[in-house]
């Protein structure tokens, strides 16, 4: 399994509109939408987990292509840095 980013996601995107946006290419496994901890607003990007073997096709397929009129971002997921 890996995780991919999404990023300069609309603030209206949902997971579901997410995972739309990969289902005719691989199969999702997971995927979430960050939120604001005090909002509970979008924070305009989310992860989308799909099988080690989709990875590449994933994102040259989604990779650059309108959702909710912006042009979203698709890259593997780096692991989370520790805070200083």
């Amino acid at each position: 399994m890996k995780t991919l980013y999404v990023g300069n996601l609309p603030w209206s995107t949902t997971s579901e509109e997410l995972s739309a946006a990969f289902g005719p290419f691989v199969e999702v496994k997971s995927c979430r939408i960050i939120t604001d901890r005090d909002t509970g607003r979008s924070r305009g990007f989310g992860f989308v987990e799909v099988a080690e073997a989709d990875v590449q096709r994933a994102i040259e397929a989604v990779n650059g292509i309108m959702l909710g009129g912006r042009q979203i971002v698709v890259n593997e997921a780096r692991p989370r840095q520790p805070r200083s």
